[in-house]
């Protein structure tokens, strides 16, 4: 009974990673902009790689195997977040424009309202 409960629970976990996978992956493909891409890959594919990985851990009865993709899912929660900022703001430094389905760049904003500060100061 048991037995079965676990493998219901890895088979869950692992269609659930499986869908936000293939949901990063058509984000990838069907979004607009870098940004939105970005996005996409960043947080669907964190969550699907992150749930395939437990599922993985979970399936193999060992607290070892268990402990590393546990290290390995709060590894990706904690490095995908930063990482799609860094690409993010690198791609606006660059100029890549928005898609013209964006209303809101915060951060033009920000830097018309640091370039005015500045000039205020000198």
């Amino acid at each position: 009974m048991l037995d079965l409960a676990l493998a219901l629970v890895v088979a869950v976990m692992l269609v659930a990673g499986g869908i936000f996978t293939f949901l990063a992956a058509l984000g990838l493909v069907r979004l607009p902009d870098v940004y939105t891409r970005m996005h996409a890959a960043s947080k669907a594919g964190t969550v699907g790689s992150g749930l395939m990985l437990l599922a993985a851990g979970l399936h193999s009865l060992d607290v070892a195997i268990f402990t590393r993709a546990l290290a390995g899912f709060v590894f990706f929660v904690l490095t995908a977040p930063v990482a799609a900022h860094l690409v993010a703001k690198a791609a606006h430094g660059a100029g890549y424009r928005l898609s013209r389905h964006s209303v809101i760049d915060d951060m033009r904003d920000s830097q018309e309202r640091a370039g005015k500060k500045r000039d205020k100061k000198h």
